[in-house]
């Protein structure tokens, strides 16, 4: 084995023995003895690459039946009981069952699969057997590197035969059959066995392949890669009963993390391998959609889209990104994740509405290439992936398909009037409220625009640095900061404007408050006193 690979699985093994993973293992060592215990798949896998954090952890357990397995774990804490019939529990310690931050542990038995072949997940025959040899339980794994187990030795902390209890674990032995470990020396996403084989035993190792190459920058093996290509076109297979083989949720889960790890690649082999073709076929008409040469001389939509995508990890953008979320708002790391994400979608599908409303000189007669209510048009175009992709569906990488919707509506903001002369409570209503995502509107703005490059070669970023302009003025107003700025309340609220003007609901009053709203953001009213003449004189 590589020596620094060697040395980041026994900092990972130390990191467990000092931690709670490991206490029923060795729990399990003094009740069996004759227990083989593994850690697989990719928490071993992460840990040769020293990526931290890793929260799913897979053991295989040989020499114990799953029935006594099943009650030993159950006096330690909480065991679900739906993976038996698979040879799986998943386990929680007693001190960590209310936890939500600890993930169940997989405790399984060496396992064999006979795949029906439908490339659904769920449609194989699982055997297991604890005396199954681990190397075919390995054998039934998806790529090399996650086929990779580590059996582990219990150390005592007095001398052999003393009797005393396990104190913790070391590395015994290294099972590799299939050459993981050389593959994650050369950063190599291969299929164990036949390649297609393997994808169509389960149709969603295909974007699983996609998401492990964008995130750990990694490459596809040819024969892989070939395979993929191959079988992508059946993601949209469906059962007898009519359901997806390969459940949109699962979809859904692997394309955002791919996204999410690496935007430009996965835009790109989503391209290549025939998935946007298969999945999101409305993004493809933006190729050789043209657009006007004098504004958009990186070419048509798109290598525009392509380009503003690439921007997203940019040093230009992190420093604009780092100043703009000085100014409005501290960031959470749950919402950065999803903010990020719809990000990234609204990047993508910001202009695909303009191959649907293209209009040209030659045949609408137009003064040059335009694109009318492209951005409503794309708006709901992008909504209507989102939702059959059911991008709402993943945990933490779950994204709003009304907050994709919102941004590429709102994505031509600045083209429609200038930011100077935006009424101050549009100001407060997109940029200083929790209910819109207008950071990621701003930040949509500025890649746009860093994409977009004039005949001149001349960048225009006026526009984005008029709307922060008016940004940093109101946010002159904001007293403290929380974790979102929140601008100062209305001086009189509905109740208050009725009960002085003595007068009924109605549209009037909506108005009134409105422009006392306007006024007092303006500065031009700061109390309460003033507020109240100042409605007593507009009812007049």
């Amino acid at each position: 084995m590589i020596s620094n690979h060697q040395t980041n699985l026994n900092k990972f093994l130390q990191t467990l023995n000092q931690g709670a993973v490991l206490d029923w293992s060795k729990k399990l060592i003094k009740e069996y003895p004759q227990a083989e215990i593994y850690l697989v798949g990719g928490a071993v896998r992460d840990a040769l690459l020293d990526i931290k954090d890793n929260k799913d952890f897979d053991f295989v357990v040989r020499g114990v039946s799953m029935k006594n397995l099943e009650i030993f774990l159950g006096k330690l804490g909480w065991v679900e009981k739906l993976g038996r019939n698979f040879g799986v529990l998943k386990f929680k310690p007693k001190n960590f069952a209310k936890d939500k931050n600890y993930e169940p542990l997989d405790i399984a038995l060496p396992r064999t699969e006979f795949s029906f072949n439908t490339g659904g997940y769920k449609d194989f025959k699982v055997k297991f057997d604890k005396n199954l040899d681990i190397k075919e339980d390995l054998l039934r794994r998806d790529f090399t590197i996650n086929a990779i187990a580590v059996k582990l030795n219990m150390l005592r902390s007095g001398r052999r035969g003393s009797g005393t209890s396990p104190s913790k674990l070391e590395i015994l032995e290294i099972f590799d059959p299939f050459g993981g470990l050389d593959d994650i020396k050369n950063k190599t996403i291969r299929a164990v066995g036949n390649p297609q084989e393997r994808f169509k035993e389960d149709y969603s190792r295909i974007l699983r392949a996609i998401r492990l190459v964008c995130q750990l920058n990694f490459n596809l093996e040819t024969k892989t890669l070939n395979a993929l290509k191959k079988l992508a076109k059946n993601l949209n297979d469906k059962n007898t009963a009519g359901e997806w083989i390969t459940p949109r949720e699962t979809i859904a889960k692997e394309i955002l993390r791919a996204f999410y790890y690496n935007p430009i690649r996965t835009f790109d082999l989503c391209d290549e391998l025939g998935i946007f073709k298969v999945l999101m076929p409305e993004t493809l008409k933006m190729k050789k959609c043209p657009q006007p040469k004098n504004f958009h001389s990186e070419g048509d939509v798109f290598e525009h889209t392509k380009l503003a995508l690439s921007k997203i990890n940019s040093q230009q953008f992190r420093r604009f990104e780092k100043k703009l979320e000085d100014i409005l708002e501290i960031r959470n790391q749950k919402l950065e994740i999803r903010s990020k994400i719809e990000l990234i979608m609204a990047i993508i599908f910001h202009d695909l509405g303009k191959p649907y409303t293209i209009e040209t000189p030659e045949k609408n007669g137009t003064d040059r290439i335009r694109f009318y209510e492209h951005d409503n048009v794309g708006a709901d175009l992008a909504k209507k992936i989102c939702e059959r992709l059911t991008f709402s569906a993943p945990e933490t990488y779950g994204i709003s398909p009304d907050n994709v919707y919102w941004l590429v509506r709102k994505h031509m903001m600045l083209i429609h009037g200038h930011p100077s002369e935006f009424r101050p409570t549009t100001i407060e209503k997109y940029f200083f409220s929790a209910d819109f995502p207008g950071v990621n509107l701003i930040k949509l703005a500025y890649l746009d625009s860093l994409a977009t490059i004039p005949k001149t070669g001349k960048l225009e970023m006026n526009l984005v640095g008029a709307l922060i302009k008016r940004i940093k003025t109101m946010q002159k107003m904001v007293k403290q900061k929380k974790a979102k700025a929140s601008l100062p309340k209305a001086l009189q609220n509905g109740d208050e404007i009725m009960k002085l003007l003595k007068t009924k609901p109605g549209k009037e009053i909506g108005v009134l408050k409105e422009k006392l709203r306007e006024a007092q953001l303006l500065g031009k009213i700061k109390d309460k006193k003033q507020a109240r003449k100042y409605l007593v004189t507009s009812d007049k």
